[in-house]
Order: C-alpha cells, then structure tokens, then sequence
C-alpha cells in the first residue's frame, strides 16, 4: 500500500516562460508518473486500458464524448482523465487511526492537495456534537442518525441534498426521488456554478437546454470559435476533436483573455506528428479579449453581419431560416444596428480591424459552431452573452444543420446526466407530472433552493441538514468564508464521498462521512454485477463498468445508501420499491424508460456499444419554446466598472488540477512550478500599478456591500494576461467571490468577473527564473 504523505508540500515559485503546445510525450510521462505513484503499474494498466472504451469504465473526470465504436483509439484518454481515475484507484487508505490521529479542527488547516493525498476512504464514520473527531459508525447506526435528523425537521424543505456531476445517472434519479418523495425540490448541483447560464440561454432561445452538436459536427465544420475555454487542461481529449477539424479543413478562432497552450498547437502523443512533429496548430485567429467582453465581440459581429447583408442583399444572411423557424429578427436587427463602436472596443480591448478579420472568416465559412465554457457563463451577463451567441448562428442558418450548432462544453463526467435525470431544484411540471404517474405520489412544485440560495438559507438557518453525494461543496461554492460559516449552522452535514477534502472538515454540529464505491471499482449487489450510465456533453448516454476491487469490504455504492437512507425515512411511504432498486439498477433503468423522452427501452438500448443518443428536437427542425420558434433576442449589457488602480479578475484552474482538487503544485503549461498562491497580471498592468515581479500582495475583492474580501499573501507572476486583467487558482480565491455576485437570470456566481486591487503585504522577493 503506498504510504500517503505526513506534510503539506513546500511552497517554493518557480517560473518558465508558459508552454505554446499542449500534450505530447511530456503529457504521456506526467499521466503515468502521476498514476505510478497512487497505484500499482498492474492496476494503472487495468485503468487505463478500459478507459472509454465500449464496456469499460468511463472517465470520471470531462464530460466530452467518445468517438463511436470501432474508431475509439486504445489509449482513449488524455493525461489529466489518467491522473484522476488513477487518483481514484489509488491504493492508499485512510482508515479510523487516522481520524484518531487527526482532529477535524487540524484537517481544517490542512490544504485540497494534503487531504486528498491520504487517500481512499474506508468506513463509515461520524462526529458527533461537541466532538473534534471522527470516529467509526455502523451503517445501520448511521442511517439510523441521519433518518432521525430527516423525520425531525419541522419541513422537509430544511433539507439541502447536493450533487457532484461524478454521480451516475441511476444514483441521480435515486437521489432525486428521495428528496420529492420526502417533500423537497432543494436539489442544488454543481450546474448552478459552471453551466446554468448555459441552460437558461439555450432553453429560452432553442427550447432546449443542451448543446446541439456532435462530434461529427465538429469534424465537419468550417470554422469553429472557442470562447471562453482552455481546452488543454479542462477537456483534452476535445484537441483531437480539434485536430481531426483542422486536418478537414476547419478555421478556429480562439477567444479568451489567456493565450493558453491547448488554443495554440497540439501534438497528439497517439500519432507521429504528435511524437516526433511539430503537431497541429489549433487557433488560426487569436482574440486576446478582455474578461467578460464575449458580449460585446458578438454584438459587433452580428452588427457587422447585418452591414454585409445590406451591401449584398440575399447573399449573407439565410432569409429562408430566419423567415421560417425563428421570431423577433426585426427588434434584434434594430437593437443591434444602434451599439457603439467605441463600448465594443472598450468592452474587448481589440481593435476593429481585429473583429472585421473575424466576420471576413464568417462571410467565406457555411458551417459554424461555437463552443463556449465557463469563461462565457460566470459572469453577470452569461446568459445575455449565449443568448446573443445563438443570434449569431442563427443569421446565417448556423443550427440543426450538420457541421454547425451551440457546443457549451460540460466539465464534469455526468453534470448533464445529473439534469436529465432530475438532478434541479426547477423540474419542469412535464417531468414531476411523469413522476406521479409512475410512482403514485404528487411531487413538490414549488421551485426548491440552487447552490448560491442554499448556502444563503443555511446563513440564515432555516436549511438544518445538508447531504452532499460527491464533490466538494464548500471549497466550489463562492465567498468562501460565509459558505463555511452557513455550512456550520446545520444540526447535520453528511458527504457521500470517495476521498477526503475540505468539506468534511466544515461540519455542522454533527456530521457523517459515508464512503461509496468509485467509479473504477465492481459492484456487486443482490442481484448480481451493476453497472452504470452516464451522459456526455453530446447527449449520447453509455454504460460505465467498474473493474477493480473495492477500496474496503465497508463500502456501499451510491444507489445502495440511497435507497437504504430512502427505505429507512420514508418507511414505505409512498410505495418505491427501494430495496429492488438497490439489488439491480436495471430496475431503476425501466423506471427512467418511462419518465425521461428518449430513454425508452433504457436496458436493452444502452447496453449496445455506443449507447443512446437522446433526441435533441433542434436538430429536428423544431424549436419548443414559448412561441414554437427559435427567438433572436436584444441583449443590453454594462460592462463591470473597474476603478483606476483596480483589475478585473477571473479564477481559472491548473493543469494539474481537477475541479476543487490539485494534484501538485504545478501549472507546467503557463509555467508555475511550486506555488499555487500566485496573481498573473499583464506586465504593463504592473508598471501602471507600481508593482513588481515576485512582490507579494494580498487581493482584495471590491463590492457593494462594502465587505473587503481579502485572500492573502500571492506572488506577483508577469504574464500576458489581457490588459485591465489578473488570473488566479480555483479555489483559493473563491474567498473573493461575493455570494450576491452572479449572473442575471441564472443566479451562477460571477467567478470571471471579480473588481479586485493589489495591496502589497510583504518584502518583494524575485522567483527563480530558469530558461525555457
């Protein structure tokens, strides 16, 4: 077993010039030096040689799709899906002497990357009130603790039970008929902070709240913009996507406030080209824009679409696909033909010669898509943004054509699976209606409570129990401060978890750990061998099969310790048939075949190689909004005002990081080596503000509220950041992000758009330079 480590890590800044291609050989030699040291070479193998592959397992970390059966490479995954599922596989443990050893107050101290060092959790474990330690629980004890908290609430709205998008879609629907069975629409997940703005855009304008492109699609278009995205670190595996475009032909357009290595060049380590070439470069055109300047950028294109038309009348915009499938063309071409040129560059800190470069692209292109993620979402005007996105492609029949379309490109393995299966505290009355049809009770329809409306009623106490399955809520959640303090008012907080991390050591008066099976382990119930679905970025839901021994003979799968929990509280009312449930997930599957459209036959279809792909009626030609057409809509914006002296921040993750978890203290593709506590900020920003490299500075968040909030003690890293801009690691900074800040509409939390100054705090020191 290897031997977790006893100290948090050295801090020590290192900084190379950043890299100008992602993945190759380095990538390869990273994914297995990181998967070497949690495991075994036998059991990294069994890992990674069923990785995406047709019955194997599926990644746990992206959401992006496989390609179809038979054209699947071996090695079907890239180096950050290899460094997590080995994560996952990791043979060290953390068992009861460490609880022992360990008080909750001093795991509090400790860092993300210490405490998922320890490894796997091993048993079941519960601290109680007035305690500052973990000990062990039977599960019996401990369902009997956490019912007993449920069936005393004085509502069953006093409950929060929160998703991660790690969870497969038969622990979703479980999870979420437990709560509307209970009484409750509180369903937060991790969607309320990446891609809701995403949803509520593409529902409102398309009718559908998903994306509408496929891998084909990006195969075969002309031109393909990324915005707001680092593809090399977040979803690798869309490079390839990327490079099959390129080698057809496609242009690509990058937009984002950081020239990121994966937006530049990519050398495939599965190919020649990638080993012993100079690889594929992927952005042909490089939109240096200012944060939260997306907007802006299309407005302006849009305008310019409409100028071109006006010059040639009938040969730019397709007349045909606006007069027959959309509404309100006439009061958008207005709203449009009136913005100002000079907000536009302002806005996006490019020049006009720059965009009109970019219509020309347009103009010479007839397929488009536009992928987009989190840099586009979380900011206050995310949704007006993809809204005038789906504007964009809509001037020139740019949706439900092959080759063009909306790709919002999801982070999480099962975050849009999580959605289908209920996993919302905004379940429309067609799903809820199909729920009492199969299971003979009225679910709840009052809206229930998202992440940011938990963590303000936790605040204010009327939330008094909270269950998370998966993930790492507190440490994901914005304004750290305040979301630990709510998280403590609970009576009970309770994690289904696989690893360690902050979350367990911000309890509420009492709180329970209760260890689940991973992804990457068999399970084994009553009524055989389960496996799981999940669904991609690309509504296309396949199986995922464990492979090797369970980390502890005391773990229970996610499904088993809901439907325990459900059988224990509800005590057979309604009338669900948890215990089947929990002996064969294909009962849960017959179940969803009757609730979710496009699921029928669920069994017998997914379980041939490729899966299901789920209807997307966009891609029908049909478009169910409110008014049966797509909508163009008018978008206003105000761009964050950032006073002299002050930068516009967004918090981004390493390359070496997944979600709330790093797993070193590297960033190898912008060049950080040994420190995480550091600020990237254009080097004319600097001069402009009196700073310097290596100087250390505390970021202080500016808001209306008249809190500072302050993260300490960063280095200063010049980097060409865009001009008015600094970024800086997730999660450390969420501290900065104000609760009330989020996106109209969606209620995301802004976490690109923070005002923040720069306040030295220490001696300026220089970091080690070494040369590329």
């Amino acid at each position: 077993m290897k031997k977790p480590p006893g100290e948090e890590p050295k801090d020590e800044l290192t900084v190379t010039p950043p890299k100008k291609w992602a993945a190759g050989v380095p990538a390869v030699v990273h994914a297995l030096e990181y998967s070497l040291e949690q495991t075994s070479p036998v059991r990294t193998g069994e890992t990674l040689l069923t990785m995406n592959q047709v019955g194997g397992i599926d990644c746990p970390g992206c959401a992006w799709a496989d390609p179809s059966p038979g054209h699947r490479h071996r090695n079907e995954y890239c180096e950050n899906g290899a460094k997590h599922i080995n994560d996952e596989a990791t043979t060290r443990r953390v068992t009861a002497d460490f609880f022992r050893r360990y008080p909750v107050s001093e795991l509090a101290r400790r860092s993300d990357m210490w405490l998922n060092h320890q490894g796997r959790l091993t048993e079941p474990m519960v601290k109680r009130p007035g305690s500052d330690h973990y000990e062990p629980i039977s599960w019996t004890d401990a369902f009997g603790l956490l019912s007993a908290e449920l069936t005393s609430l004085d509502s069953p709205d006093e409950a929060v039970f929160y998703t991660s998008g790690r969870v497969g879609n038969e622990a979703a629907f479980v999870l979420q008929l437990f709560a509307r069975a209970l009484g409750t629409n509180n369903l937060p997940d991790c969607s309320n902070m990446c891609h809701e703005s995403s949803g509520f855009a593409l529902h409102e304008t398309l009718g559908t709240g998903k994306g509408t492109v496929s891998l084909h699609d990006l195969h075969h278009a002309d031109l393909i913009f990324l915005v707001g995205q680092n593809p090399g670190t977040n979803h690798p595996r869309q490079l390839s996507a990327l490079e099959q475009a390129k080698l057809n032909g496609a242009r690509i357009i990058a937009v984002n406030p950081l020239p990121e290595a994966g937006l530049l060049r990519f050398k495939n380590p599965q190919k020649a080209r990638g080993v012993i070439g100079h690889g594929v470069q992927i952005a042909d055109r490089f939109l240096h824009i200012r944060p939260g300047g997306d907007l802006a950028l299309f407005q302006a294109l849009n305008r310019l679409l409409l100028e071109a038309e006006d010059a040639r009348p009938g040969q730019v915009l397709d007349h045909d696909f606006i007069r027959a499938n959309t509404s309100g063309f006439e009061e958008f071409a207005e709203h449009v033909r009136a913005i100002s040129w000079e907000e536009v560059l302002t806005a996006t800190e490019l020049t006009r010669e720059e965009i009109e470069k970019v219509r020309d692209d347009v103009l010479r292109s007839e397929r488009v898509i536009v992928c987009w993620a989190m840099g586009v979402t979380q900011h206050k005007h995310g949704v007006a943004t993809i809204r005038e996105i789906v504007n964009f492609l809509m001037l020139r029949g740019n949706i439900g054509r092959a080759g063009t379309g909306a790709c919002p490109v999801r982070g999480h393995s099962n975050v849009q699976g999580d959605r289908t299966m209920g996993i919302w505290e905004q379940m429309p009355d067609s799903f809820l209606d199909a729920l009492q049809r199969e299971f003979g009770f009225d679910p709840p329809r009052a809206h229930g409570l998202d992440s940011v409306n938990s963590i303000k009623a936790m605040r204010e106490g009327r939330i008094k129990l909270f269950l998370g399955v998966a993930g790492n809520f507190v440490r994901a959640a914005p304004d750290s401060a305040v979301t630990e303090e709510a998280m403590r008012r609970c009576r009970l907080t309770a994690y289904i978890s696989t690893k360690l991390n902050r979350s367990h050591a911000v309890c509420g008066r009492a709180a329970l750990i209760l260890p689940t099976l991973g992804r990457t382990e068999r399970d084994f119930q009553a009524g055989g061998e389960q496996f799981v679905t999940v669904e991609n970025s690309m509504s296309e839901v396949h199986t995922s099969r464990g492979r090797l021994k369970p980390a502890s003979k005391l773990l229970l799968s996610e499904v088993a310790i809901l439907c325990r929990l459900a059988r224990r509280t509800l005590d057979g009312e309604p009338d669900i048939p948890w215990d089947r449930f929990e002996a064969d997930y294909g009962a849960i599957r017959d179940r969803i075949s009757r609730i979710v459209p496009g699921l029928h036959d669920f069994n017998r279809r997914v379980a041939r190689p490729g899966g299901i792909q789920l209807p997307n009626p966009v891609n029908e030609g049909v478009f169910p909004t409110a008014v049966g057409k797509a909508l163009f809509t008018c978008n206003a914006w105000e761009m964050p005002h950032t006073p002299d002296g002050h930068l516009l921040l967004q918090t981004l993750r390493s390359h070496d990081q997944w979600n709330t978890i790093p797993y070193t203290s590297d960033d190898r593709y912008r060049g950080i080596h040994g420190s995480r506590r550091v600020v990237l900020v254009n080097p004319a920003d600097l001069t402009e503000l009196g700073l310097s490299e290596g100087q250390h500075v505390d970021l202080v968040s500016v808001w209306t509220d008249k809190v500072r909030r302050r993260a300490e003690d960063f280095e200063v890293v010049p980097y060409p950041t865009a001009r008015g801009s600094a970024a800086s690691y997730y999660p450390e900074t969420q501290v900065l992000v104000p609760l009330d800040s989020v996106a109209e509409i969606s209620n995301q939390p802004t976490s690109k758009g923070i005002v923040v100054r720069l306040e030295p705090t220490g001696a300026r020191r220089s970091p080690k330079t070494t040369p590329s």
